[in-house]
């Protein structure tokens, strides 16, 4: 499969982005889809005739949906209203049902909604196979294999990596294999003010693809050193930033991630880039972050001047990064 590191010319430290939303269907999610499927195929988890069935806020669902159609495959995903509308629009013309729920839960979120429905569908159809990419291993392993060997084989010597975290098949795979390679490397979690992932108030939340309002399973998994909590609002900022300055234009759990990069080093801790690290013997921290997802399906959100505008407006507290300590 195979995806893209570039550098990221910065005066606070040497950062290198690993493209992940080069990925055919445009997000790191590609990595689990397939493997969780081909690994169900070769276990007879999935044979003739089975539907596969899914949660997803959009990114893994359209991964899923190109892999199913290419593998022959039935599959419906359960959306809810965060989806995007161009991959809300993609998925009805690749899958022949998509189920929608509309009921927030208590969290404010839809997640539990969805996972309610695909217990419900089940039951309702024949021969059916959850993924469940919350808690397999096989999400973990895909990003353990393929992710995180490329990272290595791309970049060389790492002292930070920081990873956004939804599922956590992401960060507990691309930490373990990283951390095997490179043991004093920092992984930092990024994750989304109203999400509980680590421990955090449960809130509304409008950008998919972070945060989550269970805790799940495989971030249990994960070797994490710290956490950074970004507020939606600071994550539009990013997004902006890295095309302007770059050219990339990203999605909203990228733009996440590299506000998180971009503040964790601004500030005065222990360990990070201080002013003058750029002088001659002097090292300046290689820090790697994975940009998960692309912005075409963003369009009209995040890169949506009056959508973000609103946002802004009805952040609380300001926009900005908050550092939580993991033990």
């Amino acid at each position: 499969m195979g995806t893209p590191l570039i550098p990221l010319a910065d005066e606070q430290c040497d950062i290198v982005a690993k493209l992940e939303f080069c990925n055919p269907t445009g997000s790191s999610k590609d990595r689990s889809a397939l493997w969780i499927l081909e690994q169900a195929i070769v276990r007879g988890e999935i044979a003739d005739g089975t539907t596969v069935v899914e949660s997803s806020s959009g990114n893994f669902a359209l991964a899923l949906a190109f892999y199913c159609r290419m593998l022959g495959i039935s599959f419906v995903p359960v959306i809810d209203p965060n989806c995007n509308e161009a991959t809300e629009a993609q998925l009805r013309l690749l899958c022949e049902r998509v189920e929608k729920v509309a009921l927030r839960d208590e969290a404010g979120s839809y997640l539990k909604s969805r996972l309610s429905r695909v217990q419900e569908l089940l039951l309702e159809l024949d021969s059916a196979y959850w993924p469940n990419q919350y808690a397999n291993p096989d999400a973990r392993d895909a990003h353990y294999r393929f992710t995180a060997g490329e990272l290595i084989a791309q970049a060389g010597p790492l002292d930070y990596l920081f990873v956004g975290v939804g599922t956590g098949g992401t960060i507990a795979g691309l930490s373990h294999r990283v951390k095997e390679v490179y043991p004093d490397c920092v992984v930092v979690a990024v994750d989304a003010e109203g999400s509980v992932i680590f421990g955090g108030s449960p809130r509304k939340r409008l950008i998919p693809g972070i945060g989550s309002s269970i805790v799940p399973p495989l971030c249990g998994q994960a070797l994490i050193d710290q956490v950074e909590i970004v507020s939606e609002a600071r994550a539009v900022e990013a997004c902006g930033a890295l095309a302007a300055k770059y050219g990339l234009y990203a999605g909203g759990s990228t733009g996440s991630t590299y506000a998180a990069v971009q503040d964790y080093f601004a500030r005065d801790r222990p360990g990070a880039h201080r002013p003058g690290a750029h002088r001659p013997g002097a090292h300046c921290p290689r820090v790697a972050f994975i940009a998960a997802d692309r912005g075409h399906a963003y369009a009209q959100t995040v890169y949506d001047p009056l959508w973000a505008q609103q946002l802004r407006a009805e952040a609380v507290p300001p926009p900005g990064v908050e550092t939580v300590a993991v033990n």
